[in-house]
């Protein structure tokens, strides 16, 4: 009987959505959500240098009007600040405030407790063999993706 790839597609669907339930509830202790914390979580990475919303973007593949709106949250509650990049007035710079690096400890430590648990009993070996496909995976869809845009990657990789 061959398998059934819906339910695969299925099964890392709920997997996802199980991942941000698990960290909404966890992130709520600090009045943010999941995908806030992990914003945060990346602009405390980048704080020597500031980081962008566009970078963030290419990072998460959120779309821009939707970080936004998480970034207005971040703001609003007091963990991150806007600057002006002073090489282009156009762009901004995000950083953690005092209070944003209060929580990178809380933050690192509930993001790693719960990898534990979506990983727990698998080998490193399995765990291997699991990022060589989920990298497949995204490569498939980033291929599918760049083809109906008309992007031809071969191409964009060789003038690169």
């Amino acid at each position: 009987m061959p398998l059934d790839r819906t339910a695969l597609a299925s099964a890392n669907r709920q997997i996802g959505i199980q991942l941000e339930l698990q960290a909404n509830r966890v992130m709520a202790r600090r009045d943010l959500t999941g995908a806030q914390g992990r914003i945060l979580l990346y602009i405390l990475e980048h704080s020597e240098t500031g980081t962008s919303l566009t970078q963030i973007h290419d990072a998460f593949g959120y779309s821009k009007a939707a970080l936004s709106a998480i970034l207005k949250r971040l703001r609003e509650k007091g963990y991150v600040r806007v600057e002006p990049c002073t090489q282009d007035d156009r762009r901004k710079l995000l950083f953690v405030t005092e209070k944003g690096g209060q929580v990178k400890s809380f933050l690192d430590q509930a993001f790693r407790e719960s990898c534990d648990q979506l990983y727990q009993g698998f080998s490193e070996m399995e765990l291997t063999q699991l990022d060589r496909f989920q990298q497949r995976m995204l490569r498939n869809l980033a291929r599918e993706g760049a083809l109906r845009r008309g992007i031809n990657l071969n191409k964009e990789a060789e003038s690169q």
